[in-house]
């Protein structure tokens, strides 16, 4: 099963009543072996891909995919077993999640098709068509695939940022020189779910790319903590300014002094000595000594530093 890569799927009729629900749709299903689409893709023929079977009058959108699951498996299986698959046209059973046969007219001559003797023959010249392919912006295929090898980007990642070709351009543009995957987490949380919360696109969004890129920059140099970066994006938003004057004048910079943060651990330790020794036994209990030191510092202090330090009072 495993040499067959492509389903192709299609939806031919699709009809019913949709206002009250009701849907009736006919599916087509073919699977081919690896490379034959792309070979359809280069000749146009038809001979490269696999032989169809309609699966007709399916009437959910759970149903349109278990008949597409099911049928792909059957048509696989016939296939690595060596068979050959018949074009005909199939049921969908949804108690036993199957289709099954149910009349093998599907020859054009059994539909009566025949040409239109009024159409001309369409004749497209092979250098025009280049000409235009050259001409067209970077495809959304081709664009996911740069942002993953690029960037680094995972392809969730980057099918979210191939939505819109708005949305890829501002992660290019707040990408340059920082970190890809704290950009695009930025990006494609904090920053689309305020966008979609307010009714913003974002080609209007409020804070440009160049904020993005500010604030990840802050988060990599260690100026401030991720947790730090959330509530800088709070006033981001508000509109106090850029993420550098924002730190600045809140006095949101992350503590990294070693000597300052020491001095809480010493002070949380000689509260609570026997949570201290009980570290050593339990040594998931040093989260509570983290949070304490975090609260003592407003949260400033730098989260790796705690844990390097505490480790090193607690022997652990």
């Amino acid at each position: 099963m495993k040499k067959i890569r492509t389903i192709l799927v299609y939806l031919g009729t699709c009809d019913g009543d949709m206002d009250k629900g009701n849907l009736r749709a006919d599916v087509n299903v073919s699977v081919c072996r690896p490379g034959a689409y792309e070979k359809f893709r280069e000749t146009g023929s038809f001979s490269h891909l696999g032989t169809r079977c309609e699966i007709k009058n399916v009437n959910s959108y759970r149903y349109i995919q278990q008949a597409i699951e099911y049928e792909a498996r059957r048509q696989i299986e016939i296939l690595e077993d060596g068979g050959k698959i018949d074009q005909e046209t199939r049921l969908f059973d949804p108690t036993r999640l199957e289709t099954r046969s149910m009349r093998s007219k599907e020859e054009a001559h059994d539909y009566r098709y025949f040409p239109d003797p009024d159409l001309l023959p369409l004749i497209l010249d092979p250098a025009w068509v280049k000409r235009i392919e050259e001409s067209l912006p970077e495809l959304p295929d081709a664009k996911k695939a740069r942002l993953q090898s690029q960037y680094g980007l995972s392809a969730y990642d980057a099918g979210v940022l191939i939505i819109e070709s708005d949305r890829a351009d501002y992660f290019e543009a707040a990408a340059k020189g920082r970190d890809a995957k704290l950009v695009s987490n930025w990006v494609t949380n904090e920053l689309l779910a305020r966008l979609s919360a307010h009714g913003h696109e974002i080609s209007a969004s409020p804070l440009p790319a160049s904020d993005i890129a500010q604030l990840v920059e802050l988060i990599e140099t260690g100026v401030i903590s991720s947790k730090i970066a959330k509530e800088v994006f709070e006033h981001m938003w508000a509109g106090e300014g850029r993420p550098a004057q924002i730190v600045e004048a809140r006095g949101l910079v992350q503590i990294n002094d070693t000597g300052a943060i020491e001095a809480a651990i010493d002070k949380l330790i000689a509260a609570n000595p026997d949570k201290a020794s009980a570290v050593k036994e339990k040594p998931q209990a040093i989260g509570w000594f983290v949070g304490q030191v975090m609260k003592e510092t407003g949260g400033k202090a730098n989260p790796a530093t705690v844990n390097d330090l505490l480790k090193a009072k607690l022997g652990l």
